[in-house]
């Protein structure tokens, strides 16, 4: 069945909105039912009142009757008066003239206060085996539905949005659930993981949820055979490259050894060993790109690495200076000695390959609270803006000038961007500040 999601939200939705509106309906009248009626208090009160009344009417003492019922209206500010079933005046104020158009004189003290109406009913309450009642207009503090205004508010705009913000944070549960567990799923895939299960994730869900879980545990099942046939193939063509290499690379040696050494098999000897460190580079470029490995494992102290690839380095570039500033010591803990040296290897290596002779490459470390920076500037071409992120892409070369009649095959950034990256470091890189390129490697210190 197509379209179960979009059926389960409608029944969910409906019956919610169905069901609120009807609870409102029945909350709402009876609470309105609820405060229509006196307070219990106050019907004993005007009770009470109609007795006193009844007894000075009984006793005959019009004086007296007259002089209560002003008291009485001048302490509640009110109308009072005594009136007969013919709507004939006995007592108080005279009678208003609504009291002629209807059927009762006024309301009995059980009945319901209409909440709505502004003006204060007239309450009745008839003399004991006689025509004659006490009429009241209700006093204002005996008015129930005081706080009606601000109880209707609540139940109209109040307690609905409370009831509909539930039932969206419910339906936000429900939808986010599955997306939490493709989440899930896909952090596991992303980590190398692909013997997750989305689907097994979702329980016995059958909506369109599952089905995406389905096709994302089918483009799993893919991946990892592409990815599998491919490090096959990696590994393949490091077997069938190596062997014959490795032949040739003694045969080469054997030749070599001969008395008369050509410039042809000294060229087949360069190119040889170009291609054996390209092959070697792609590979550990491959391994990296794919494992996505993590070398955090020992202590390592950079000023010492440093000094040991310096000293290496003036060794290989004899005609370029090489201006060091160094602290006596720098330690990081959970790193890679391997990973750490070859890639500061590579970018030093990158920065004296296009310096020109005579010139200088400026290498210092900077120490701060959370981590190590390692600066390193050449006096070479530079780089452009727009490039200076992608000199790190493998086989990146801008062009001839930064070249200089090198080997290199644009591999050697590459590789140390990420073998810094397996040791939670990283390398950025900018303009120097007289021409050049400047590359700052940063440490985290644990």
């Amino acid at each position: 069945m197509r379209h179960r999601l979009f059926l389960k939200l409608c029944l969910i939705i409906a019956s919610g909105v169905v069901a609120l509106f009807y609870m409102l309906n029945i909350l709402t009248s009876h609470t309105e039912d609820g405060m229509s009626h006196l307070a219990l208090e106050d019907r004993q009160t005007l009770n009470e009142w109609g007795q006193h009344a009844q007894s000075l009417y009984l006793a005959g003492d019009q004086l007296a009757l007259e002089r209560w019922l002003s008291d009485l209206q001048s302490q509640e500010k009110t109308w009072a008066a005594i009136a007969s079933v013919d709507i004939g005046h006995v007592a108080g104020d005279k009678l208003k003239e609504s009291f002629y158009i209807g059927y009762n004189l006024g309301r009995n003290v059980d009945w319901k206060i209409h909440l709505y109406f502004d003006v204060n009913p007239v309450m009745q309450i008839p003399f004991d085996d006689t025509r004659v009642s006490f009429l009241i207009y209700l006093p204002d503090r005996m008015r129930p539905g005081a706080y009606w205004q601000y109880t209707e508010l609540t139940m109209q705009i109040i307690v609905p949005a409370i009831v509909l913000a539930v039932l969206s944070y419910l339906l936000y549960l429900y939808i986010m659930k599955p997306l939490i567990q493709l989440q899930t799923a896909t952090r596991h895939v992303s980590k190398g993981d692909f013997d997750v299960s989305a689907k097994a994730l979702m329980g016995n869900r059958n909506d369109e949820f599952s089905e995406l879980a389905d096709t994302f545990d089918q483009m799993a099942t893919r991946i990892d055979q592409q990815i599998s046939s491919q490090r096959q193939l990696i590994a393949d063509l490091s077997h069938e490259l190596r062997t014959p290499l490795t032949r040739l690379d003694i045969a080469l040696a054997q030749e070599k050894n001969e008395a008369h050494s050509s410039d042809n098999i000294n060229r087949i000897t360069r190119e040889s060993k170009n291609i054996r460190k390209l092959v070697e580079d792609t590979l550990t470029l491959a391994w990296l790109e794919n494992e996505k490995p993590e070398l955090q494992q020992e202590s390592l102290e950079l000023v010492d690495l440093l000094d040991v690839l310096v000293d290496d380095a003036k060794y290989e570039y004899p005609d370029r200076h090489i201006k060091c500033q160094f602290p006596d010591s720098a330690i990081i803990d959970n790193s890679s000695h391997r990973a750490a040296g070859q890639a500061l290897e590579n970018i030093l290596r990158n920065a004296l390959r296009y310096t020109p002779p005579l010139k200088t490459v400026s290498v210092s470390l900077v120490e701060n609270d959370n981590d190590i920076v390692i600066h390193i500037i050449d006096q070479g071409p530079g780089v452009p803006n727009e490039y200076l992120t992608t000199i790190f892409e493998p086989f990146f070369r801008l062009d001839k000038s930064r070249e200089a009649g090198s080997n290199s095959f644009g591999l050697g950034l590459a590789l140390a961007q990420r073998q810094l990256a397996t040791i939670r470091a990283n390398v950025t890189a900018k303009p120097g500040d007289d021409g050049g390129l400047w590359m700052m490697v940063c440490f985290p210190k644990t």
